[in-house]
């Protein structure tokens, strides 16, 4: 494959296994150099991505790991080994990306010079083997056009990402619309075309994986609301509010009505009238149902936060991959 525009990669994992593998090799011929970072796998992922030729990034254990920092660490070494490139490519270690895909966002984020970040369609690989999955790849299939935000792979313009000081490192999830909105403020474009971009694996086949990923999102609205809560579009204060009324206020007004009323367990019937509602307006009818029950797991990772915030201490990564 030959691009007229050099494109650097920076693919950051942890214990991917056969999945980091294939995601390296995804990218031979189309990006270089190629970054990746590793946030202390155990399972050979360091060793497998220096014998792919990789630049090799591992982060110090004695600080707290996320993707934003393993991100912003794979972008200082690659302003050491490539400092005049102006695009990069992140993606994700449990991604591979798609034939045509750098070819794709190229064409388009050179259109203008406001063009920061350029995402398309990611994909589950497996998406009949769980509902998990199934679910996934449908939260993937978003609008086309000028966007709010990305997720973690998409090729971005490296001035940009430099006027935005990177990701905050501090957050465990919600790093990529955090920053982008932060990029928006300042007049940066995103973007997301009809290309087909990555494949993922998701590998979520437990209902226990799917709650930790939901608490993960729900930890992540809230932390990043309490950021922009004064800004002028206050993110995802919100979807914030939507998750402590569902998941908190309403089953608390049930139980606690039924001091007064046994009638106030009617207050549930909202539950499978909010399901029917989205199915109404065409989400899927699986979407639908767990679109609505995973405002519980959400409503933990906001209580989590917050006794987080009371106790003093830090909230560590919420993962849902079995590692």
């Amino acid at each position: 494959m030959i691009i007229g525009t050099k494109v650097a990669a920076i693919a950051i994992g942890r214990n991917e296994g056969d999945r980091l593998v294939r995601c390296l090799a995804s990218l031979k011929g189309c990006a270089s150099p190629v970054v990746y970072v590793d946030s202390g796998s155990i399972d050979g992922s360091v060793e497998a991505a220096r014998a792919s030729g990789a630049e090799v990034v591992e982060l110090d254990l004695s600080h707290p790991f996320t993707a934003a920092r393993a991100r912003n660490e794979g972008l200082a070494r690659l302003e050491e080994i490539d400092p005049e490139g102006k695009y990069v490519q992140f993606l994700d270690g449990d991604c591979e990306l798609r034939d045509g895909w750098i070819e794709a966002a190229l064409a388009q984020i050179e259109k203008n010079r406001m063009n920061a970040v350029v995402c398309g369609r990611r994909r589950e690989r497996f998406p009949e083997a769980s509902p998990w999955n199934r679910l996934i790849d449908t939260e993937w299939d978003t609008p086309l056009g000028e966007a709010l935000a990305c997720g973690g792979d998409a090729l971005m313009r490296r001035t940009a990402l430099a006027q935005v000081g990177g990701f905050r490192s501090d957050l465990i999830a919600g790093e990529e619309p955090e920053m982008c909105y932060r990029m928006r403020a300042k007049g940066w474009r995103i973007i997301r075309i009809d290309a087909e971009m990555t494949w993922h694996d998701a590998a979520m086949m437990h209902v226990g994986q799917w709650w930790r990923r939901n608490r993960r999102a729900g930890h992540a609205f809230i932390e990043v609301a309490a950021l922009h809560r004064s800004d002028p579009e206050r993110l995802w204060v919100s979807e914030t509010r939507k998750v402590i009324f569902w998941g908190l206020a309403m089953p608390l007004a049930a139980l606690l009505g039924l001091a007064i009323t046994k009638w106030s367990l009617l207050l549930l019937l909202s539950y499978p009238t909010q399901v029917l509602r989205l199915w109404l307006k065409g989400f899927p009818r699986d979407s639908a149902l767990f679109l609505t029950l995973g405002r519980f797991p959400e409503a933990q990772g906001v209580l989590g936060y917050w006794w987080a915030r009371f106790s003093g201490r830090k909230q560590g990564l919420i993962e849902y991959k079995q590692t």
